[in-house]
């Protein structure tokens, strides 16, 4: 009898300590390997496949632990197919939460209103989504821009600013295919308004570009928008400080020198509007580039806080200038 009670309590403390075992386990991360892991879950797979991949990835430790836990408490039914990417460690029953969660296997990216595509290239790969330059070499290539009826000149100024939800495996073709249908969906919103305006898509692009980098404050699109549009009208020149300095790595106010560079950009140099786009504009600019206020504005300078001082002369202009350039220096530290 001594026996079997004492082997009775054996098995009790092997149950025990299995169950603390278990329970450890399953509430303490793995130590994940540098750089993470990226795990694919495919559509119908046994979840016992999918486990096994996570233990081989690093992600969990013992992946039939984890699958008999998940089939016992019928969590293997709720795992989501796609791509996972694991940035930190996380214990097997966060794991299993990532799984069952309805967007954890997309992964979202905000491509800010104005973004060159240099940035937006820069942004992508930040993200993780490929090198920036797999984003710049696709957006320039002519056999890429002519299946998606894109400009030749590059998709600057097309690839819509928003937040977007790709899987981590997601091609760099497909997202930039993505963000060129979405922009196509937003302008089409504005298609009837720019056919009674007479512009066309290339020009409302061009000036909602010029528009999304001048206009500090977003009351101010349309007033911005008038100006330009002033200008247009009587053939004077836009002397836009960003399209002078568009495609060169500048910081902080353009200079008098930046200002004189030639470029087919440079409005200071050159009339009309640019050949191209200089960025991603956003909703809103495009729809102030179709809508200009009604006003006879022909100048604005930087009032230094965000905002824009409006001038319907050029008298006008310089006493505006005067006071925020000292105004300016009265506050530099």
């Amino acid at each position: 009898m001594r026996r079997w009670g004492a082997g009775i309590v054996a098995l009790v403390l092997l149950g025990a300590a299995a169950a603390y075992w278990s329970w450890y386990d399953l509430h303490t991360p793995a130590a994940l390997p540098p750089g993470g892991a990226v795990v694919s879950v495919a559509t119908g797979e046994p979840f016992r496949s999918t486990a096994a991949r996570l233990q081989t990835a690093g992600v969990i430790r013992h992946a039939r632990l984890v699958s008999l836990w998940a089939r016992w408490h019928g969590l293997d039914h709720f795992v989501r197919s796609g791509d996972y990417r694991f940035d930190r460690p996380l214990s097997p029953l966060e794991v299993l939460a990532v799984l069952r969660s309805p967007t954890a296997a997309l992964h979202r990216v905000t491509i800010p209103e104005g973004s060159t595509l240099h940035q937006v290239a820069e942004q992508l790969a930040a993200a993780g989504f490929g090198g920036p330059d797999q984003f710049l070499c696709l957006a320039n290539d002519p056999a890429f821009l002519a299946r998606m009826d894109a400009p030749a000149s590059g998709l600057e100024g097309y690839l819509f600013p928003d937040t977007y939800s790709f899987a981590w495996r997601t091609t760099p073709e497909q997202i930039l295919t993505a963000m060129v249908e979405r922009f196509r969906e937003q302008t089409g919103l504005l298609q009837a308004r720019r056919l009674d305006t007479g512009m066309s898509g290339e020009q409302m692009v061009i000036l909602g570009s010029v528009i999304e980098k001048e206009a500090g404050a977003a009351n101010e699109r349309e007033l911005v928008s008038a100006v330009f549009h002033n200008r247009l009208q009587i053939g004077m020149p836009l002397q836009s400080d960003p399209t002078a300095v568009y495609g060169r790595d500048a910081h902080g106010k353009p200079t008098a020198a930046d200002l004189a560079v030639e470029s087919p950009y440079n409005t200071y140099l050159h009339g009309g509007l640019p050949p191209g786009p200089i960025c991603n504009p956003g909703r809103a600019a495009l729809e102030a580039a179709l809508n200009p206020a009604p006003v006879p504005y022909l100048y604005f300078v930087s009032r230094n806080d965000g905002t824009h001082a409006f001038s319907r002369t050029l008298e006008e202009h310089n006493r505006a200038v005067t006071q925020f350039q000292r105004d300016a220096a009265r506050h530099a530290p």
